[in-house]
């Protein structure tokens, strides 16, 4: 049998050889590698459901992380690595940042062991040293980047031992464009599993109890607190709150299908929205979010599940005189630029545009989809720009052209409003992490946002007070200032620019 190795442990470091495949090779000729090796339908099939463009890809950390994460969270569930010993380091080092707590196992391979197909080999045996159905219910497997390039073939594992369900996926940097979608990649992987087994017969029941009236699934990771707002919203239209999907157990996932329509609260899983339409659920987009976000949704969701007017009337009439005074309690007053990645910045510039707020500009690093579709229209009738697939440089630009009151965006665009004495939240962290949904969502974002706009003259003394130092060839600690060499930089552009067969022959 072949181990599983500890990343942490001192043998791991370097156990791996370099292979051509990486983060940083060209994604065209990685691509053209990894079908020729047999991962073509794969990639075919991402490509269809993750779009790119305008831009290849955009920026931000390795894709594989939200599969990865989706696992870790799910209980009897075993996460399995397969990929360069560099990568898997980075990946679980995030996962336990992220408060995973789980152990991570990793198939170690080397440039023989990939050619020879020792490798496939080596991840069956490890497959079956995990397989304990005393312990797990499923054993998910990722392939990263160069197993992927490489072709070592998942689809070939068995698909169950000893009771234990055998997942595996490739969720490569080439071919998945972002973690959030990455999520799905499993989701996905895991519903068409669930969805085959509950179509043969029977099936172990969720943990918990099930509603005796129709349930609606939500489709999409949110704070803890949104089910339960959602739940109260759909209980007055005579239906249930589902599980939300990616689940926290297996078997929740039978429940998540076995619903009357699903929400899809996160409008890019495109994987997990093919599953529940092979099980015939309708699926919904947007989310009830401030006045008009949540009167279209419970009309939207009433419509799927066939709920008459007159009780989506009344739950309207309930609901929404509560959320428009929560929102003229806590008004937003300020420019905001907003980006991200989570995939729920359209719903939350919704929120913060009904909540008074300045917003100019949207980005997502998620896809346009058919369920996006409302909250663009929304917010484009409200002269927003909203930009899907947004880079850090369209980011950075709307930064600079709109000159917020407050960015709220990834690490870098938040570093860079910082540098410009504009106050700046992390999206991440300090924004999706809230209530969005309902009353509670109405009065979550202002208090941070408002807080985070009243520091301006905090951030405007500290410009003025490091004005000119640390910038440039002088960032840093030096005993003298160093002296700009704008001729050295210019110098080695143009030969960077020459061909190399002109740069050989100078020599």
């Amino acid at each position: 049998m072949t181990d599983l190795v500890d990343i942490h442990s001192p043998d791991a470091a370097g156990s791996v050889a370099a292979v051509d495949a990486s983060c940083h090779s060209d994604k065209a000729a990685v691509r053209e590698a990894a079908k020729a090796a047999g991962s073509g339908e794969t990639l075919e099939r991402y490509a269809r459901d993750y779009p790119v463009g305008p831009h290849d890809q955009p920026q931000s950390m390795c894709p594989a992380f939200g599969a990865l994460r989706v696992g870790l969270r799910m209980r009897r569930t075993a996460s399995v690595l397969c990929g360069s010993a560099c990568c898997v380091y980075g990946l679980t080092f995030t996962s336990h940042f992220y408060g995973a707590k789980r152990t991570v196992g990793y198939v170690p391979f080397n440039s023989e062991t990939l050619v020879t197909g020792k490798l496939f080999e080596d991840i069956r045996e490890a497959v079956f040293s995990l397989a304990d159905p005393d312990r797990y219910d499923a054993v998910v497997v990722i392939n990263l980047c160069v197993p992927t390039a490489s072709g070592v073939p998942l689809r070939l594992l068995p698909k169950e031992i000893d009771g234990v369900r055998i997942i595996g996926i490739d969720v490569p940097g080439f071919g998945v464009p972002t973690h959030a979608e990455a999520k799905d990649v499993l989701a996905g992987a895991m519903l068409n599993f669930a969805r085959r087994e509950a179509e043969q017969g029977a099936v172990q029941a969720p943990r918990a109890p099930r509603s005796e009236k129709p349930s609606v699934t939500l489709l999409g990771e949110m704070f803890p607190a949104d089910p339960v707002q959602i739940g109260g919203m759909l209980d007055l239209i005579g239906l249930a709150a589902g599980p939300v999907v990616p689940t926290r157990e297996w078997r929740e996932l039978y429940g998540a299908l076995d619903c009357a329509a699903v929400a899809a609260i996160h409008p890019f899983y495109a994987a997990s929205v093919r599953e529940f339409e092979l099980a015939g659920r309708p699926v919904v987009g947007s989310a009830p979010v401030g006045v008009d976000g949540t009167a279209a949704w419970l009309e939207a969701i009433g419509a799927a599940c066939g709920v008459g007017a007159g009780l989506i009337d009344a739950a309207k009439a309930k609901l929404l005189p509560a959320i428009k005074g929560a929102l003229a309690a806590t008004p937003i007053s300020g420019r905001i630029t907003l980006s991200g990645y989570e995939g729920s910045e359209l719903i939350v510039a919704r929120l913060m545009v009904e909540s008074g707020a300045d917003v100019r500009y949207v980005g997502t690093a998620c896809p346009k989809t058919r369920f996006s579709a409302d909250d663009r229209d929304w917010l484009e009738a409200r002269g927003v720009e909203v930009k899907f697939r947004a880079s850090l440089e369209d980011d950075c630009a709307a930064l600079a052209e709109y000159k917020p009151d407050l960015a709220i965006g990834t690490t870098p665009v938040v570093q860079k409003a910082k540098e410009r004495a504009i106050p700046a939240l992390y999206f991440t962290n300090l924004i999706s992490a809230r209530p969005l949904m309902g009353v509670a969502g109405a009065s979550s974002l202002a208090k941070v946002v408002n807080a985070a706009m009243a520091s301006k003259g905090r951030f405007d003394a500290m410009r003025d007070f490091f004005e000119g130092v640390g910038v440039g060839p002088a960032a840093g600690v030096w005993e003298t200032i160093p002296r700009d060499r704008p001729e050295y930089k210019a110098r080695r552009r143009a030969k960077a620019a020459k061909p190399p067969a002109e740069e050989m022959g100078a020599c």
